[in-house]
């Protein structure tokens, strides 16, 4: 999957943008980036991805994923701090997906925080469509 565009839709393949973060190579250095790695998870089935960037307080035991939804579109709307020097941020997105039931999508404001580990997701708003 290098060669392809990152899912994240980023415009950048996925082995210059998500790979390294979810290899472990790189950390996210903004929330917004943290926020589309963990997209491009969901999209790849990284599901250990997505519970290691899970802030402690919040994360579950372990993560499931659907095999027959296919996550394929990223847009994010806003972000609220989450920068290099923040240690909090807010990042609002809708995640578009396809499935056995047709197509839908998620609307999220997600929470993150960076402390000493980087940049976590903490929780977030979500609605579905």
């Amino acid at each position: 999957m290098t060669a392809t565009r990152c899912p994240c839709s980023s415009g950048l393949t996925y082995a210059e943008c998500c790979e390294p973060l979810h290899l472990g190579a790189a950390r996210a250095g903004t929330a917004e980036q943290l926020m589309r790695s963990r997209f491009s998870a969901f999209a790849v089935g990284d599901a250990a991805y997505l519970v290691r960037t899970w802030h402690p307080t919040t994360r579950p035991a372990s993560v499931e994923l659907d095999d027959d939804v296919t996550w394929y579109r990223l847009d994010v709307r806003t972000t609220s701090g989450g920068g290099p020097f923040d240690t909090r941020g807010t990042v609002e997105f809708e995640a578009f997906h396809r499935g056995p039931g047709g197509r839908g999508s998620l609307h999220e404001v997600s929470r993150f925080v960076r402390d000493a580990d980087g940049w976590q997701y903490v929780d977030g708003d979500v609605s579905a469509t």
